[in-house]
């Protein structure tokens, strides 16, 4: 492949990845948080970057509690405990509670809406409810980790068993199924584990925002620790390379 080829190929990833608007919102919140970070809450440019990039990040989230509503109403998998059914709906439940309100939020700090004092307990609220999704999100995946990693230990039995000593317990094909499903786990393991880590800083992050530590937690690690979230987040919604060429 020709460097002309390479260019055009990485072009068409950029692309497709900005092309997400979920992907400029998550750009856009690594800007705002690292601002955060710079500013400690001390008034200046980084402040101003932080409050105009929140701002503009609002207007991305137009009508995005619609997905979590739909999440809402949809069936769960059959295989699913309850608990984690429950814990599922109460995510999808404050987390489209949490959107919706930022919309009003939004229409109070553009000055559509009127009442400051109703903007700023709205926002509080919305930021409980945020802070409520991202708790439900930690336990969720800290219950699937566990409920993977039995799996994966069943799944490491079982290629011992098919490949110790000279009985073979299994044909080549059987011991191939066995292998991919062993990889599949080990990749969703990873994934919520990247996922716990990010829910349990939001938890952070939103206890920052919310000020209900201010001495543990001050502008500064809310910034650090949303700006972490961000770049996770950013590298989550990375498109495959074998899409790109599709596309």
């Amino acid at each position: 492949m020709s460097s002309i080829d390479t260019a055009r190929a990485e072009l068409a990833l950029l692309v497709l990845y900005l092309n997400k608007a979920e992907a400029r919102d998550k750009i856009c919140r690594a800007i705002q948080y690292g601002s955060k970070f710079l500013s400690n809450g001390e008034p200046g440019t980084a402040q101003n970057v932080d409050k105009s990039t929140s701002l503009a990040r609002k207007v991305f989230r137009l009508f995005k509690f619609v997905n979590d509503l739909h999440a809402l109403i949809s069936p769960s998998q059959k295989a699913t405990p309850l608990p984690l059914v429950l814990l599922g709906k109460s995510k999808n439940a404050l987390l489209s509670t949490f959107l919706a309100l930022d919309q009003i939020v939004w229409a109070g700090r553009t000055g559509i809406y009127k009442n400051k004092e109703h903007t700023e307990l709205i926002s509080r609220i919305s930021l409980f409810c945020w802070l409520g999704s991202s708790v439900c999100t930690t336990l969720i995946e800290l219950s699937e980790i566990g409920r993977l990693t039995l799996s994966i230990k069943k799944l490491e039995k079982e290629l011992k068993q098919a490949t110790s000593g000279n009985k073979l317990q299994s044909s080549a094909f059987d011991y191939g199924n066995l292998n991919e499903q062993y990889l599949s786990k080990l990749k969703q393991s990873n994934d919520r584990l990247l996922n716990l880590i990010k829910s349990s800083m939001d938890i952070v992050v939103a206890v920052g925002l919310l000020q209900l530590a201010p001495k543990k937690v001050n502008p500064r690690i809310t910034g650090a620790f949303g700006f972490i979230t961000s770049l996770i987040s950013c590298y989550q919604l990375l498109p495959a390379p074998s899409k790109a060429k599709v596309q």
